[in-house]
C-alpha cells in the first residue's frame, strides 16, 4: 500500500491549483495517504518544467527516496526524453521498490524503467486529469491502484495473465533503435495517440510493423485515437483497418480495442503481468 506518493514533472510545467485538487481527491480515497508536488513541477523554463538538470534533479530526488512509496507523473508533455540518460543510471535500490504511473509522453520514462527492471511502470492517468476531462474519475483509478492496487483500475484485458504494456504510438515509434525500448517479446503492446491525421498514424504503423525490436509481440490492442484531423483528401480507410492491415504484415494477431487514451476512459496498464 502506497502511503506517501511523489509528484514530478519530467516534461512540462503544471498550474499550482492541480495540487490541492488532486490532495482532496486522494483525502477522500484515503485520508491518511500524502501527496507531494516537488516545487520542480510549477517551474518553468520556456517549454519545459525547469531546465534539464532540474527535471532530473527533482525526479531523482523524489525517485531515490525511500520515504516516497510511489512516483505520480505530473503530465505529459515533451521533454522527459532529454533527461533519461542522466537519471536511469543514477536510480538506487529505494527507486527500484517503486510504483510509476503516467502516459503519453512520460512513456519514455516507462519504457526505459521497464527495460531495466526498475520499479512497477504504469501506463495510467496523471494529476492534470482533474478538471480537463472529467470530475476526477480518471485520476482516482490512477489513485486507487496506486494506494490500494485496485484491480478495478486495470485494462480489463490485463486479467489474462500475459504481460502487457501500453504506449502512445508516436512516442513508441521514436523509442525504436534505441537502448530505451524494453524487450516486448510475448508482451500484449496497446497503443494510443492524439491529433494525429490518419496517414501519420498509417506511417507509424508502418514503423511498428517493420521494426525488428518489435516482432516478438504476442499481439496488438487499438486503444483511443482521438482528434483526428481530417485529411485535405479523405483517407478511405478506417483506423481499424488499418492496424489490422498493419498486424497482417507484422505477423501477430489484432486482439481488439483497449481502454487507453487521451479520455476519461484511461485505465492502468502496469508494465509486464498486471
Amino acid at each position: 500500500m502506497a502511503k506517501r506518493i511523489g509528484v514530478v514533472a519530467p516534461g512540462r510545467s503544471i498550474d499550482e491549483s492541480v495540487a490541492p485538487r488532486v490532495q482532496a481527491l486522494a483525502a477522500v480515497i484515503d485520508p491518511s495517504v500524502e501527496i507531494v508536488f516537488h516545487p520542480q513541477c510549477f517551474a518553468e523554463d520556456g517549454h519545459f518544467a525547469g531546465d534539464d538538470g532540474v527535471r532530473a534533479g527533482a525526479f531523482l530526488e523524489f525517485a531515490n527516496d525511500s520515504g516516497f512509496d510511489a512516483i505520480w507523473f505530473a503530465r505529459g508533455g515533451y521533454g522527459s526524453n532529454r533527461i533519461l540518460d542522466a537519471v536511469m543510471g543514477q536510480l538506487n535500490s529505494s527507486a527500484k521498490a517503486k510504483k510509476y504511473v503516467g502516459y503519453s509522453d512520460m512513456g519514455f520514462m516507462l519504457g526505459a524503467l521497464y527495460a531495466r527492471r526498475i520499479g512497477r511502470p504504469a501506463h495510467g492517468p496523471m494529476p492534470t486529469e482533474i478538471g480537463r476531462k472529467d470530475a476526477g474519475a480518471s485520476a482516482a483509478r490512477a489513485l486507487n491502484w496506486l494506494i490500494n492496487d485496485d484491480r478495478r483500475s486495470l485494462e480489463p484485458s490485463t486479467a489474462g495473465g500475459v504481460p502487457a504494456v501500453a504506449f502512445n504510438l508516436s512516442i513508441l515509434t521514436i523509442m525504436i533503435g534505441t537502448p530505451w525500448l524494453p524487450d516486448l517479446t510475448d508482451h500484449v503492446l496497446m497503443i494510443e495517440d492524439v491529433s494525429e491525421p490518419l496517414y501519420s498514424i498509417d506511417r507509424m504503423l508502418f514503423q511498428l510493423a517493420n521494426a525488428t525490436q518489435l516482432k516478438g509481440v504476442a499481439g496488438v490492442r487499438l486503444g483511443t485515437f482521438n482528434d483526428i484531423p481530417d485529411n485535405d483528401v479523405p483517407f478511405g480507410e478506417t483506423l481499424e483497418g488499418m492496424i489490422i492491415r498493419w498486424c497482417g504484415d507484422m505477423g501477430v494477431p489484432y486482439l481488439g480495442p483497449a481502454k487507453i487514451g487521451h479520455i476519461s476512459e484511461n485505465y492502468v496498464v502496469p508494465f509486464g503481468v498486471a
